[in-house]
């Protein structure tokens, strides 16, 4: 089974993907582990497909509350990479049990990874405001 910042960035790439295509989300999951692994048939990770699965079952209510905070910004506007990691990130802390610093951290870390530094700042300040509107645990 991979680390979980290594199943964060596995997610993140089957969202790329479905976002992209169009497609339905077991096409795109399908899509990346055929591709990606096609010589090796490697267990598909139970973490991966819950948040990834997750994400989009909760898309409508995760795309309200991100275009809630991203001022001046609309959804299909913003780059794909880091629409997807807002989107990830938002189900993983309201929805996937993970405490909100540890998301909020690891979208940060995926925005260093595959996106610039404005990013990791507008997905700092989207995920933040998201974070502070939660109820208390």
């Amino acid at each position: 089974m991979a680390s979980r910042r290594r199943a964060r960035q596995r997610a993140l790439q089957i969202l790329f993907i479905w976002d992209a295509r169009k497609q339905p989300v077991e096409d795109s999951i399908d899509a990346y582990y055929d591709n990606l692994f096609s010589d090796e048939k490697p267990e598909r990770d139970p973490f991966v497909l819950d948040l990834v699965r997750g994400t989009v079952e909760h898309l409508t209510e995760i795309d309200e509350r991100i275009t809630k905070h991203a001022e001046h910004w609309r959804m299909e506007r913003m780059p794909a990479v880091d629409r997807n990691i807002l989107r990830l990130a938002v189900y993983e802390m309201t929805r996937g049990g993970t405490p909100a610093p540890v998301t909020i951290d690891e979208a940060l870390e995926l925005a260093r990874k595959f996106s610039n530094e404005e990013s990791v700042q507008f997905v700092n300040g989207v995920l933040d405001a998201v974070r502070r509107e939660m109820p208390a645990v």
